[in-house]
C-alpha cells in the first residue's frame, strides 16, 4: 500500500486529492499548519503531519517514508504584492523539492495555466494552447503567474538535474466542493437572481473540476514517462457560461434570469472601471472579459494521450454540487 504526503490538504484541490487517494487505497499523510482545523481528515483515517512548506525543519519529517508528495499548497490571491506570492509559492516549493528528494519520493507539483501569460493563452484561430506553446513575457504585476512559472521551473530543473523524479500539472480555474474562492465569488454575483452573460453566454469556460484534476495528478504519479513533463489539466468537459450559471442557480436553489450583454458594451464598461480601480485589479478586470467572452483556449490532449486522463465528474453534477455545498455551508454557519 503506497503512502502519500499532500500539502494543502485542507484546501480545494488538496482535499480532492486526499479523497481520490483514499478511494484508491493509499495511506495518506496531510501537512497541516493547524491540526485543530483538520478534524474531518482524521475522521477519514488521514494522518496529520504538523508543519508548513515555509518551515524546512518540519517538511523532511512529514515526507519520510512517503512514495509520492502531492504539492497543492499555494497562495492564489493576496493583497501583499510580489513578496506575498514569492515566499509560499517559490520558497515553499523549494523546501518541498528538498524534502521530497531527501525522502526518495516522487513529486507531483501543481502549477497553473497562468504560466503561459495573458497574451500567449489565446493561440491563433482554430488552435489550442498546449504544453508546446511558447511562454509569453509576463506583465509587471503578474505576480501569481510569475510565482507559478518560477516554481514550476524549479521543480522541472530539479528533475533534469537528477535530484528527484518530478512532474507538474497545469489546471485553469479549479472549482468544486470546498471552494473558497471562485464559487463564492460567482455565488455573490448571482445573489440578486440575475446572471449577466456576454453575447448570450455561448462561449466555453476555462474551468475544471477539482476531482478531475486529482485524477490527472494520481495518474501522473504512476506514469514513469511523466517525469520532467508538464501537463495541462484544463478542459475536462466543455461547459458554456450560460450552462454554468444555470447549474449554479440549481445548486443555490435559485431560478436565475440570464441577461445578455453585447461584448463591445462589456469591454467599454470594464475599460472605464479599470481607470478608477486599484492598479493591482486592472489586469484582472480586463482578463475577466476574455474569460467570459472567449472559448476555453487550452488543450489537455497530452494528458489524455500519455496519462490516460479520464475525467469522470461532468459539469451537470460538478457545478450543481459545488454551489449546493456553498449554499449548505452558508446556512450551517448562520445557525
Amino acid at each position: 500500500m503506497p503512502t502519500a504526503l499532500v500539502t494543502g490538504a485542507t484546501g480545494l484541490l488538496g482535499s480532492h486529492v486526499v479523497e481520490r487517494l483514499l478511494r484508491d487505497g493509499w495511506r495518506v499523510r496531510a501537512l497541516v499548519r493547524d491540526p485543530a482545523s483538520a478534524a474531518w481528515l482524521v475522521e477519514r483515517s488521514v494522518t496529520l503531519a504538523p508543519g508548513d512548506t515555509l518551515d524546512p525543519a518540519t517538511l523532511p519529517v512529514a515526507a519520510t517514508g512517503c512514495d509520492v508528495v502531492f504539492h497543492t499548497a499555494a497562495t492564489v490571491t493576496t493583497d501583499g504584492g510580489w513578496e506575498a506570492f514569492r515566499r509560499p509559492n517559490i520558497d515553499g516549493t523549494r523546501n518541498v523539492v528538498d524534502a521530497t528528494a531527501r525522502a526518495g519520493a516522487r513529486l507531483v507539483h501543481v502549477s497553473s495555466v497562468a504560466v503561459y501569460g495573458a497574451r500567449a493563452r489565446y493561440a491563433a484561430p482554430g488552435q489550442r494552447t498546449s504544453e508546446d506553446t511558447l511562454l509569453a513575457p509576463l506583465g509587471e504585476r503578474a505576480w501569481y503567474a510569475r510565482s507559478k512559472r518560477e516554481s514550476e521551473q524549479l521543480v522541472l530543473d530539479a528533475h533534469a538535474a537528477g535530484t528527484l523524479w518530478a512532474t507538474a500539472v497545469r489546471p485553469d480555474v479549479v472549482y468544486g466542493e470546498r471552494d473558497r474562492q471562485f464559487v463564492p465569488r460567482i455565488a455573490r454575483m448571482l445573489r440578486f437572481g440575475i446572471a449577466p452573460v456576454i453575447g448570450g453566454g455561448h462561449t466555453t469556460l476555462a474551468v475544471v473540476h477539482a476531482a478531475n484534476v486529482a485524477d490527472g495528478m494520481v495518474r501522473a504519479a504512476a506514469h514513469d514517462a511523466a517525469g520532467g513533463r508538464a501537463y495541462n489539466l484544463a478542459n475536462d468537459f466543455d461547459v458554456t457560461v450560460a450552462e454554468f450559471f444555470r447549474f449554479a442557480g440549481e445548486g443555490l436553489g435559485e431560478r436565475l434570469r440570464l441577461v445578455s450583454v453585447p461584448a463591445a458594451v462589456a469591454r467599454v464598461v470594464v475599460r472605464a472601471a479599470a481607470r478608477v480601480a486599484p492598479a493591482r485589479l486592472r489586469s484582472s478586470l480586463r482578463q475577466s472579459v476574455d474569460f467570459l467572452s472567449r472559448d476555453n483556449p487550452f488543450s489537455s490532449e497530452r494528458a489524455r494521450r500519455e496519462l490516460g486522463w479520464d475525467p469522470q465528474v461532468r459539469p451537470r453534477d460538478g457545478v450543481v454540487g459545488a454551489f449546493r455545498w456553498y449554499a449548505d455551508s452558508r446556512r450551517a454557519s448562520a445557525r
